[in-house]
């Protein structure tokens, strides 16, 4: 159903037990945009990478996934109650063979569990939703401020969020990029638009910050009256690079997990990640020298990780990462003597030759992983040597990164008893 809704006039169910009354077009463009993300810990994806990631904590199998984005996209574009999503949430637990989740093990806890989820989507979609109509250029024209509004009906209200009441700002305050609502787990708070003759003065109050200790033993400074992992406007960040989400959750996750989010997201990224891993190229020998800096190039496939699996070297994870100093700096040097260096558009096609299912072999002689790419230039082949859960100690994380990268004549690497094909 089309609607035409006027700022003030979103419809917005206070108490959250229902249906959002009206959903509308920005609403549903927020969640439709986002991608599928495996996750094991709630706090894999937090902040502003929700805005491209549709998650939900424990979920990592893409059917599961998939099925839950269903249940939650029809919940907002339907207005579906908290019943129906209960009920389908439980259909989806059991045609997915889902265990080992929290809550599942009581009555209270399913009931916990399947309201956290359809709040906080629904309520985060909405913020998200009101930000694009928000920040439009004729809304901003007309009504350059932004109001506060705290919702009543909550039956325990948070005491700051109770005095951010009434507070007009303009929309380009630094306090809405920590401040705009929801500010955590069941908060109701929305934001109005308003006209500059509504503003009175007001500054934006300065209430401290609080520490807060994260899974990781990381200390993270909070806005007091925030929840952890609340400190953003919804919708602020959905052109934000997907590199950006992407490289620090691939890090993260197990090899076979990873792969198959990436595989899965691969029609997505496949040109933005050749698209970015060109720019850093460019940066490269623009600059021409090293910096230590690394750059996502692609992942192990699915298939290559069974073949490593095979013969016990399966990696923790499943990115491949490129060194600058292959490009530039000595090693770089020396192969350009030794005229087998890569070209600068060679250099720029390994992304794409990463995805494309390569040769790949298992060197029993070094225990690296060879792939073999094909030349831009010549009859040679590029290969790359990676070496799998190499420790970067400067920047203390391990990850499969290429050592080498040069060409070579493929018949040298015909020798089955030294080189195990993997895929």
């Amino acid at each position: 159903m089309s609607l035409t809704i006027g700022p003030d006039n979103i419809g917005f169910n206070a108490r959250g037990n229902g249906p959002f009354a009206l959903p509308f077009p920005e609403q549903i463009d927020y969640i439709r945009q986002k991608l599928n993300l495996p996750t094991q810990h709630y706090d894999d994806i937090i902040k502003s990478a929700h805005d491209r990631a549709f998650v939900v904590a424990g979920a990592a199998k893409a059917d599961l996934l998939n099925d839950l984005r269903q249940a939650v996209d029809r919940s907002i574009a339907e207005g579906k109650s908290i019943g129906w999503f209960r009920q389908e949430f439980a259909n989806i637990v059991k045609k997915n063979g889902w265990h080992g989740w929290t809550g599942e093990d009581t009555a209270e806890g399913r009931d916990w569990r399947t309201r956290i989820i359809y709040r906080t989507n629904l309520s985060a979609s909405y913020a998200a939703g009101r930000y694009a109509q928000l920040t439009s250029p004729s809304m901003l024209k007309n009504r350059p401020y932004w109001k506060y509004i705290h919702n009543d009906t909550v039956m325990h209200p948070r005491p700051l969020h109770l005095s951010w009441n009434g507070l007009v700002l303009r929309h380009d305050d630094l306090w809405w990029k920590t401040h705009f609502p929801p500010n955590g787990w069941g908060c109701r708070c929305r934001v109005t638009a308003v006209r500059a003759d509504q503003y009175t003065g007001q500054k934006a109050p300065d209430d401290g910050t609080y520490e807060f200790i994260d899974r990781h033993g990381e200390v993270q400074t909070v806005p007091k009256g925030i929840d952890y992992g609340w400190d953003y406007p919804p919708g602020a960040s959905v052109s934000a690079d997907l590199n950006e989400l992407i490289t620090p959750k691939l890090i993260n996750l197990s090899s076979p997990i990873g792969s198959a989010m990436m595989e899965h997201l691969q029609p997505v990224l496949r040109s933005e990640l050749s698209v970015q891993f060109s720019k850093w190229v460019d940066d490269v020998f623009s600059v021409n020298q090293s910096r230590n800096h690394s750059q996502l190039a692609g992942w192990i496939s699915s298939k290559v990780l069974a073949g490593l699996d095979e013969i016990g070297k399966s990696p923790l994870t499943a990115e491949i990462f490129i060194e600058d100093r292959l490009l530039t700096g000595k090693k770089a040097d020396r192969h350009t003597s030794d005229g087998d260096a890569l070209s600068d558009d060679e250099w720029k096609s390994i992304p794409i030759a990463l995805a494309s299912d390569p040769t790949v072999l298992y060197d029993n002689d070094t225990g690296k992983v060879l792939y073999v790419l094909p030349s831009l230039t010549d009859s040679r082949s590029v290969k790359i040597v990676i070496a799998l859960d190499y420790y970067i100690g400067k920047q203390k994380k391990v990850l499969n990164l290429a050592r080498s990268a040069f060409k070579i004549d493929a018949n040298a690497l015909l020798d089955r008893r030294r080189y195990k094909v993997l895929n």
